[in-house]
């Protein structure tokens, strides 16, 4: 079956009746021969939603009500307290009947696409310290004429794929194993694309460094013992090492384009749902995004045309087209940025957190798009600043919720394998949690019961914040800045929870807005940078190039024309060497004259 999120499988209970749903008329890139129909069993009885007897056995007591109320500072009047007892023993009833029903999980085709040799990596198998989650084979549409054809992928060990088990970057619980495909691994086997294995990744996504994963490190492909970045971090380590052709990552706060930055090669987090969801573990479902990374911008564009286009599930994704629409691999023949409008962020560079061989880099590439026929000028965005606060608060609290189990408010899939295999919270399985994901919870709820209301606050500023920007994109093509203030860092420390946190801070004050904003992002890397605490460590450094929503096309444009006119592997390395000896005679120069 096509990218087939439409035949959906139940668990046995006694059905006595079936409802027939009809399949939705709309092409959503499902293949071929997309089936007309879902089925689904229904116990009649569960069509009663109203309940005038308590069940035998039921445990509400008296005092319930009161012990739920207590903590809130909440009371009711003593004479209520029997009825709402009553009121609470009928909703207990409900759930216990919600409970036993069927869940509703897309079915994937297992028969055309046979999960080949799932297991652990072993010692000779893992790159990069730990890059690897999982290792297996399956083999994609041969048929296919797609330019994903052939590629070999890799997935961030957040997106589900049937039969494999998944870490999320944590053993605070075993490994749970999805019983269905998330819509972006249905969509690239359809494509013929070669999945090779899940990519470690930070604990519970919730990091921009690479060594809290429970499963091990990752080291940056380009130097040992520095970050890949976070939280893709095992995918862009196995993409820029040649590992694998293309990684399928997520960004909540950087997620792609950080890992992307540090390692040196292209990472997309497109426009808001224009990748559905589907099938992956959610951080926050405003912030949600799923995207490729890859060697090239080409490689990119072509994963983007195979995963994109909303599923008929993800209602994230219901502003997007249908899939197979975009021909975003197409459109960059000829790519040019020749009379193109490019704004410079002020807020973006000029600050004290960029690196100077950062900003450095950065001037160079301004240099080179002026030289390629782009007119650059200068742009400000004031409220840019407010990104991070404005971020940290909207994903602190919901972030919380969701590690919690408390996720709601969307239609889509929710994977109630993951809720059940991790939840309720024990204090051992909390234990065990990195603090970044401890601090989000902690956060979190101190923010819930302290700040009521600031998350629909933080909502309405960040789409303040988002019609700035596109107040600017009528006048500019793209704007650009820094993906990262500073190139990779070493490893942090586990010694302490503070300690922990020093390699992320500040990393992602230039990319956690966009995700606030919805904004297509993509980094590419333009040339190198020394190591802050090693002078002869060269790094890479990341152009983050931002479009209006659902403006690709252009980011990928200007991405493109900038890869095609730079070797940034050689020439930026050269100019980094050619600037330091240039130092060095300065510096020689100033001794002499001191004897």
């Amino acid at each position: 079956m096509a990218a087939g999120l439409c035949r959906h499988t139940i668990c046995p209970i006694k059905a006595r009746h079936v409802m027939m749903l009809e399949y939705p008329n709309r092409d959503l890139g499902y293949g071929s021969t997309p089936p007309s129909r879902y089925s689904t069993s229904i116990d009649a009885a569960t069509m009663s939603v109203f309940f005038k007897e308590i069940l035998p056995g039921n445990p509400v007591q008296a005092g319930d009500v009161e012990a739920l109320l207590d903590p809130l500072n909440l009371t009711i009047r003593p004479e209520e307290s029997s009825e709402y007892q009553l009121l609470l023993a009928a909703v207990h009833d409900c759930a216990d009947r919600v409970s036993n029903l069927p869940d509703y999980q897309p079915v994937p085709d297992i028969e055309r696409f046979p999960r080949q040799n799932i297991h652990l990596p072993e010692e000779h198998e893992q790159s990069y310290g730990h890059a690897w989650a999982h290792r297996f084979i399956i083999e994609g549409d041969k048929s296919s004429r797609s330019a994903l054809a052939g590629k070999s992928v890799c997935l961030k060990d957040c997106i589900a794929v049937a039969g494999v088990p998944q870490f999320f970057g944590s053993d605070a619980f075993p490994a749970w194993t999805p019983s269905t495909d998330a819509t972006v691994v249905t969509r690239a086997l359809e494509a013929g694309a070669v999945i090779t294995g899940t990519a470690t990744c930070e604990n519970f996504c919730n990091s921009t460094s690479s060594f809290t994963s429970a499963q091990g490190t990752i080291d940056n492909p380009r130097k040992a013992g520095y970050s890949a970045g976070g939280s893709t971090s095992g995918g862009a380590a196995l993409v820029t090492g040649g590992l694998a052709d293309i990684a399928i990552g997520t960004d909540q706060g950087g997620s792609i384009r950080v890992p992307a930055s540090l390692c040196g090669c292209v990472g997309f987090k497109p426009t808001h749902g224009l990748v559905p969801y589907t099938g992956i573990t959610s951080g926050d479902q405003i912030d949600d995004h799923a995207g490729p990374l890859a060697r090239t911008v080409d490689e990119v564009a072509a994963c983007l045309d195979v995963i994109a286009g909303y599923d008929g599930i993800d209602d994230r994704s219901l502003g997007a087209p249908s899939p197979g629409s975009f021909n975003y691999l197409d459109s960059l023949a000829g790519a040019s940025v020749k009379g193109l409008r490019i704004g410079i962020l002020k807020e973006g560079y000029d600050n004290d957190l960029v690196q100077p061989g950062v900003k450095q880099t950065f001037f160079d590439t301004i240099n080179r798009l002026k030289s390629l026929g782009a007119n650059i000028e200068e742009v400000s965005i004031p409220l840019h600043k407010e990104g991070p606060s404005i971020w940290t608060i909207q994903q602190r609290i919901s972030g919380s919720a969701g590690i919690l189990g408390q996720a709601n408010g969307r239609r889509g899939l929710y994977l109630t394998e993951f809720e059940q295999a991790r939840l309720p919270w024990t204090s051992s399985e909390f234990e065990k949690l990195f603090p970044s994901t401890k601090n989000t919870v902690i956060n979190g709820i101190y923010l819930s019961r302290n700040f009521p209301g600031l998350y629909a606050k933080t909502v309405n500023i960040g789409r303040q914040i988002r019609d700035a920007y596109e107040a600017k994109f009528r006048d500019y093509d793209v704007i650009i800045m820094p993906t990262t203030p500073f190139v990779a860092p070493r490893h942090g420390s586990r010694e302490s929870v503070l300690k922990s946190f020093e390699p992320s801070i500040g990393m992602t004050n230039n990319t956690a807005i966009f995700n606030v904003t919805g904004n297509p992002a993509l980094s590419l890397p333009v040339g190198w940078s020394k190591a802050v605490d090693d002078e002869s460590v060269l790094l890479p450094v990341g152009l983050q190039i931002v479009g209006g929503l659902w403006q690709e096309k252009k980011v990928l444009n200007v991405a493109k024309a900038l890869e095609s006119s730079l070797d940034w592997e050689q020439e930026g390395k050269s100019t980094v060497e050619e600037t330091e000896e240039v130092l060095n005679e300065v510096r020689r120069v100033r001794e002499s004259s001191h004897l």
